[in-house]
């Protein structure tokens, strides 16, 4: 991690983490728990799928966010003309000085630190295909040559859940690139007063930057460094393992109601999830009440209920419930 002292490391992250905190809370009003797992997910370099309906400043908490970090933004409308080269750039025939004609790369929106996919389900899966191989590889291919995208990178793509005409809905294929499966809900009132007061009046709040993408960095680094101990990796592996119908440990409930449950990727992203937060609250180790409190962003677009549950209205959100009771630590 560094050549200081290990106290000495960890208080520096804590300081940076206090900082970033009180600066976001500063700015963004209420979704505190959104804004906790969304730097959840950027400290374990992981992209996340946000979903919510209109007006509830989702171009803005992420914008916000990327200001704070000192990250370059760039916000990507999702339309259904959009092209590949749309987002990941093409190369455009230009004259040169010598006379000649030659190929130029011209970079995409895709060149950047923080991305907004804004309704990403709107778009034809060719152009969702390369967002997502720039997600997963961390690169972008253009007439067969591939360049990489500058650390950190994160997608915050956003869909809205009240519309479905003319949109093309990711497979659960994909769904399982995202880290994170976020929804945003409506403000309290009391939330929403203090909104309305700040922004309607002549001077908000505006963000300052309070990291540098190289610090971004070494908190990411610093992510990998927290323990997880045995007893909380093995309450991961049960809560996954139960989420699978067949398993050995799935309830009559899970084997009654799920198609599919979780793979792999959710006991490695619930493992990385924990220790984010432990990082962020200032706990030395991840522990039980981490896993928890991250359970259902990590396990919604994973665990896919079946016909029975559809029938008898039972949602995702009603399964994870059930399986953080039936499973003890």
């Amino acid at each position: 991690m560094s050549t200081k002292t290990s106290e000495a490391v960890w208080k520096e992250v804590r300081d940076k983490v206090e900082e970033l905190k009180s600066e976001t809370a500063r700015v963004i009003v209420g979704q505190d728990e959104i804004v906790e797992q969304m730097l959840v997910s950027l400290l374990c370099r992981g992209h996340c799928l946000v979903i919510g309906v209109p007006g509830l400043a989702k171009t803005l908490l992420v914008s916000t966010l990327g200001k704070i970090l000192g990250l370059k933004f760039n916000r990507i409308q999702f339309t259904p003309d959009l092209m590949p080269t749309d987002i990941v750039g093409s190369e455009i025939l230009q004259d040169t000085e010598a006379g000649k004609r030659e190929f130029e790369y011209i970079e995409g929106p895709i060149f950047a630190n923080l991305i907004l996919a804004d309704e990403i389900n709107r778009t034809p899966p060719k152009t969702q295909a390369a967002l997502l191989e720039a997600m997963q590889e961390k690169q972008v291919t253009v007439a067969g040559k591939s360049r990489r995208l500058e650390e950190p990178f994160i997608v915050y793509a956003t869909q809205n859940p009240i519309e479905h005409e003319g949109t093309y809905p990711l497979p659960e294929a994909q769904l399982d690139r995202f880290f994170f499966n976020l929804l945003i809900d409506y403000p309290s009132i009391e939330e929403e007063e203090q909104i309305v007061r700040l922004t309607t009046a002549r001077d908000s709040p505006t963000a300052k930057s309070v990291l540098t993408p190289e610090e971004v960095i070494q908190l990411q680094d610093a992510t990998i460094d927290v323990p997880v101990p045995d007893h909380v990796l093995k309450y991961i592996l049960k809560l996954t393992h139960s989420s699978r119908p067949g398993s050995e440990f799935a309830s009559d409930y899970v084997n009654e109601y799920v198609a599919y449950g979780a793979g792999p990727r959710a006991s490695q992203n619930l493992t990385k999830a924990a220790r984010a937060l432990a990082l962020l609250r200032g706990n030395p180790t991840a522990s039980v009440e981490e896993v928890k409190d991250l359970a259902r962003p990590v396990l919604r677009h994973r665990v896919i209920p079946n016909y029975n549950a559809t029938g008898e209205g039972i949602s995702v959100e009603d399964i994870i419930e059930t399986l953080l009771e039936q499973v003890e630590a």
